[in-house]
């Protein structure tokens, strides 16, 4: 369990120093061989985040040879102010 956190807390510190987003495990946290990130970013443009979530996917993708990624959701919430 402490390498998983080893890993998962180094992973996590290179998506925010690169692409500035929130990152969190969010569950799976007894389970050594399995990890569920949160992936969070701001934006006001949903291009935006759609695209800056695609490209942390393929950072992981890329820079985790040792993982796979077997289940991802996105949401994008969208908040029109009322007038």
């Amino acid at each position: 369990m402490k390498d998983k956190r080893q890993v998962i807390r180094s992973l996590a510190q290179r998506i925010r120093n690169k692409y500035h987003a929130a990152v969190a495990e969010v569950g799976d946290n007894d389970a050594w061989q399995v990890a569920s990130l949160g992936i969070a970013c701001v934006s006001n443009s949903a291009r935006h985040c759609e695209q800056m979530i695609a490209d942390i996917v393929s950072y992981i993708e890329a820079s985790r040879l040792d993982a796979e990624i077997v289940e991802e959701t996105r949401e994008i919430i969208d908040f029109e102010p009322s007038a």
